[in-house]
């Protein structure tokens, strides 16, 4: 996982991508967001945001 994450920021630093940046953590929060309410008492909430 290391060696993927060094990788994309190289990618993103060489090509001038930086742009990327917030948009994979937009999605990775919104990803652990799903993960943890499954199942969960807030899953009647984030459903509401949606």
């Amino acid at each position: 996982m290391i060696d993927f994450l060094q990788d994309l920021w190289g990618f993103m630093k060489a090509r001038k991508k930086f742009w990327l940046a917030p948009i994979i953590l937009v999605m990775l929060l919104l990803g652990t967001l799903i993960v943890l309410s499954q199942g969960s008492a807030v899953a009647p909430f984030i459903y509401t945001l949606f």
